[in-house]
């Protein structure tokens, strides 16, 4: 007996290092590797085996190659930097237009039951079909595609916050309330806490949202950015450096995503829905 308690008592660390060595293998990464490999190894088949004709869709090592080509352009990064200000400036207005009126109408029974019906008709009117009042108003300036990214992120955003704000306990508001705390204290330590986790989804949401927006707007209206850029190439028969500029806008939005996803994690650190969650 005496000899064998050693034994055992050694081979449950070494367990347990192997365990730890099978949990850190990066399987989530591996598979997404897997995927774009996959993809991109499909598409350059189909166009070299006539399943699509390759003046309507180059391999995808030509369209690679004319992405990086473009790396090495200025009018490129221009291009880019033009989406990316539309981008930001309609996603900051529509988020605080937003956050505002979502607490103040979230905070009132009589406004919420007042703006329901306006909201759930104004809510689904699609952004696009905003472009010819768009073009009236501003022509092809950025302000076309301000209106346009604005119209559509500002209702993912204030939906998620008038969730939140009638999720607040109303036993800890109450509490609050006897404990002597004012409307703007109660909104502070109450209510701003319990819709914050609702509002950094919103802003996810609309962060993707404001990005097609932005290419749309460019594409259909031709203001300064990708899109614009898109629709030239197309035009001028540059069908490889069309789809190079569309794989552009393809990694924008997941270096957007992945942007989102940090900040979301970074201000929601406390929260148990961060702290346990699975990426799938």
């Amino acid at each position: 007996m005496s000899s064998q308690a050693p034994t055992s008592g050694s081979a449950a660390p070494g367990a347990e290092r192997h365990y730890r060595r099978v949990r850190k293998v990066p399987t989530q990464q591996l598979l997404g590797v897997a995927g774009i490999l996959g993809f991109l190894g499909t598409w350059e088949l189909i166009p070299r085996l006539g399943i699509i004709d390759e003046r309507y869709l180059p391999p995808a090592s030509e369209v690679i190659a004319a992405l990086v080509a473009d790396f090495g352009l200025t009018a490129f990064w221009v291009a880019v930097g033009e989406t990316m200000k539309a981008w930001f400036l309609g996603l900051l207005i529509a988020v605080a237009a937003a956050v505002l009126l979502g607490f103040i109408i979230g905070s009132s029974n009589f406004l919420r039951k007042a703006t329901n019906s306006t909201v759930e008709f104004l809510r689904p009117i699609p952004s696009v079909a905003l472009i010819p009042l768009a073009v009236l108003l501003f022509g092809v300036k950025i302000e076309s595609s301000l209106l346009l990214i604005v119209y559509a992120s500002f209702w993912q955003v204030l939906i998620q916050v008038l969730y939140g704000v009638a999720d607040v306990d109303m036993v800890a508001n109450n509490t609050a309330k006897t404990y002597g705390l004012g409307r703007m204290a109660r909104i502070r330590y109450v209510v701003f806490p319990t819709a914050l986790p609702y509002l950094m989804t919103g802003v996810r949401l609309a962060g993707a949202v404001a990005l097609v927006l932005a290419i749309t707007a460019e594409l259909v209206i031709g203001s300064p950015g990708l899109g614009r850029e898109i629709a030239l190439a197309q035009s001028g028969g540059a069908i490889s450096g069309m789809y190079a500029l569309v794989l552009a806008t393809g990694l924008i939005g997941v270096l957007i995503n992945i942007l989102m996803r940090f900040i979301e994690k970074k201000t929601l650190a406390w929260h148990s829905s961060v702290r346990s969650e699975v990426i799938v």
